[in-house]
């Protein structure tokens, strides 16, 4: 995994958020580097800065200060009209809330955001019915959100945040609105997608969840406490 360019590069990020007065230190001086093909799970409790640097990581915001590197690209000042083209490019979300949108199908929400990017109809059709075999969903590709249960709404958030083609998916919390069962088929899915060469990040609280990982990142008061492969998992793998 550690072959080749790394996808993601930050050296030295820093996020302070200015609430009137006062300041808020959310990261504090983060390295790190994640290689083509990882599957990482970060973790950390309400306030260790885990989901300030998940944004920073999706684009969704900037650092204070530091650098952040993303496919040999230098983002951390872009302005938001170029963030916002990165992140539909680079980057596949999947939320704990699927954000799916409830009048469209499976097929039409995986194709979403081929729509940002001018993609021929027919080619966004093809695309999503491939993504949504992928996570084996085929056969419901005419099914609305409301026809479907939690975890089909997650595998067709994993379609969507695969379509594009990313180099990077961000999961948060994926399984946090699901029970243990449907989790386990969930994360054997991100198991498939990591194996077929995507690099996939996520965040939970879950430690078994975070099991799956290859590497497990934990994070406390702003800055990486720890950072260490999971050598359970790599055993298996």
């Amino acid at each position: 995994m550690s072959q080749g360019n790394p996808v993601i590069h930050i050296s030295g990020v820093k996020k302070v958020y200015e609430m009137g007065a006062n300041k808020v230190f959310a990261l504090r001086g983060v390295d790190l580097t994640v290689h083509p093909g990882e599957l990482i799970a970060v973790m950390g409790t309400s306030g260790s800065g885990k989901s300030t640097l998940m944004n920073i990581l999706g684009c969704l915001d900037s650092p204070t200060a530091g650098r952040y590197i993303l496919n040999g690209e230098d983002v951390s000042k872009m302005p938001d009209d170029d963030l916002a083209d990165v992140r539909n490019k680079e980057i596949g979300f999947v939320f704990q809330q699927f954000n799916l949108l409830p009048r469209l199908t499976a097929a039409e929400n995986v194709a979403l955001p081929l729509i940002y990017n001018g993609t021929a109809k027919k080619v966004r059709t093809e695309l999503a019915l491939e993504m949504l075999d992928k996570v084996g969903l085929a056969d419901r590709s005419h099914h609305k959100p409301n026809e479907l249960s939690g975890g089909q709404n997650q595998r067709v958030a994993i379609a969507r945040a695969l379509v594009n083609n990313p180099s990077i998916i961000l999961a948060d919390e994926p399984t946090g609105n699901l029970d243990s069962k449907t989790s386990v088929e969930i994360m054997h899915i991100f198991d498939k997608i990591q194996a077929d060469g995507n690099t996939v990040i996520l965040v939970t609280h879950e430690e078994d969840i975070a099991e799956y990982a290859h590497r497990i990142i934990r994070l406390r008061d702003g800055i990486i406490e720890s950072d260490h492969l999971n050598e359970k998992k790599a055993v298996t793998v």
